[in-house]
């Protein structure tokens, strides 16, 4: 599922009405709730939670919202510590037309910024310039390939596999290496275990992408106003055996007619909640087949900028997934003096284990390739971990080999009319994004809803 430019579906019309229904359902702040004698239990403030407990409260429930961190959002996680709102997970509304984040964006004073893929340097080993017409040529064949391996893919094997096998001349062409690594496995996952078949698999919305400039938390702060959430709650038992769900936290149990579980899909994998009973085999086998991503962020910062004052910066190194995208934040941020790079998969797993001076090291290799060898160290570094962060164990969701897309559905699937689940891995046609969470909070609300009218 690529987020730039493969398969651009524009659902126009409909996802517009729709998100002015989402808006109007989420964001009454003076409607009248009228209890309804029954208690949701959300375990995890993340969008998916926020945007559920928040329309159940409207509706007259009493909402609990258990979250694990310190802090609402869940991996909507921004660090403010340099001056500059460090987005450690998402950071782009991908799509702005019909997007649901786009109106809520507005209604809680997010502030955003069009990034333009084509504006843009690329450079080669050694510091060679390379021409808007060679990587514009590369980028129109990747795409066409895109388009059309899936229909030669294989149900064991990885993307990764297929495609050698199809293109072997370009299996070591760094150009080539470059595009698969932050064009794929960037929006995807690793390249060796995507699946071959459903690695363009999801829907998008059209128009452009956006940025985020103030910090993507001002979502969740935005719906977190008036609820009921515990924080450095940490949930590890939901038993749901009897007509009341019990779930204990801290040592703690807490008690309620629903609960809703919106922890990410590698905290499942992980099997850090024990369920009573065990959950049913479809959904374990749902949670064992479809894979957990991994991309890190590093952020750093200089006295003043020594690079090309374009949108993004491309490098191409032999190792793939390392450090080759670099986000210029001054385009944006004037004088922020700044560079956001990446790291994905295996090599943003490798870098967990790596100190801040070997990271700085790594990346400063690129950059004075790229630059010259006078270029100065940065003055600040941010980083993240997120495959060994105990919140998540990765980034996000993709189709992996032995995924079917009927896994996402049954992640979403109910359990007894009591066990809940939302989250972006729940949501089938937006899975891995931040208005797939949402929308996969709001649905489950309506599930819950709907219950008492039954």
């Amino acid at each position: 599922m690529h987020r730039r430019q493969f398969i651009q579906n524009t659902l126009t019309g409909l996802p517009i009405l729709w998100t002015s229904s989402l808006l109007a359902s989420s964001c009454q702040q003076d409607e009248a709730i009228s209890p309804n004698g029954k208690t949701v239990i959300v375990i995890g403030a993340g969008i998916s939670g926020l945007a559920a407990a928040k329309k159940l409260q409207e509706k007259g429930f009493t909402v609990i919202v258990l979250e694990a961190q310190e802090k609402v959002g869940g991996r909507l996680r921004t660090n403010r510590s340099t001056g500059i709102a460090f987005d450690e997970g998402a950071s782009w509304i991908h799509g702005i037309t019909g997007n649901p984040i786009t109106a809520l964006a507005q209604q809680a004073g997010m502030t955003t910024f069009h990034t333009r893929d084509e504006n843009r340097k690329s450079y080669d080993l050694g510091g060679t310039s390379r021409t808007t017409a060679a990587y514009d040529k590369a980028e129109d064949a990747f795409y066409e390939i895109l388009g059309s391996l899936m229909k030669r893919g294989n149900a064991t094997q990885g993307f990764e596999t297929v495609f050698n096998r199809l293109y072997p001349a370009y299996a070591n062409d760094r150009l080539w290496k470059f595009l698969l690594s932050t064009y794929l496995t960037f929006d995807c996952g690793d390249l060796d275990t995507l699946s071959s078949l459903l690695y363009d698999e999801g829907e998008e919305f059209g128009g452009v992408d956006h940025i985020v400039t103030n910090g993507y938390d001002t979502l969740a702060t935005y719906l977190a106003k008036g609820l009921s959430i515990q924080l450095n709650q940490r949930v590890t038992k939901i038993d749901y055996s009897a007509k009341k769900v019990s779930v204990t936290h801290n040592s703690t149990v807490t008690s309620g007619d629903y609960v809703l579980v919106t922890v990410p899909l590698g905290v499942l994998k992980a099997n850090t909640i024990q369920f009573t009973p065990a959950l049913p085999a479809q959904k374990q086998n749902a949670i064992q087949n479809i894979g957990m991503n991994c991309v890190n962020k590093f952020l750093l910062t200089w006295n003043t900028a020594f690079w090309d004052n374009v949108q993004y910066l491309s490098y191409t190194p032999e190792i793939r997934d390392k450090f080759n995208y670099f986000l210029n934040l001054n385009t944006f941020r004037p004088a922020a003096n700044s560079l956001m790079t990446f790291a994905y998969a295996r090599y943003a797993r490798q870098t967990e284990s790596m100190t801040d001076a070997q990271v700085v090291g790594e990346i400063m290799a690129h950059l004075r390739d790229m630059y010259g060898t006078g270029v100065p160290n940065p003055t600040q570094l941010l980083r993240t971990r997120w495959q060994t962060n105990s919140n998540s164990f990765g980034s996000y969701s993709y189709t992996a080999v032995g995924t079917e897309m009927r896994h996402f559905e049954d992640l979403a699937e109910a359990v007894n009319d009591r066990l809940f689940f939302a989250g972006e891995h729940t949501e089938v046609d937006y899975f891995s994004t931040v208005h797939g969470a949402y929308l996969s909070g709001l649905r489950e609300a309506d599930k819950i809803i709907d219950l008492l009218g039954s």
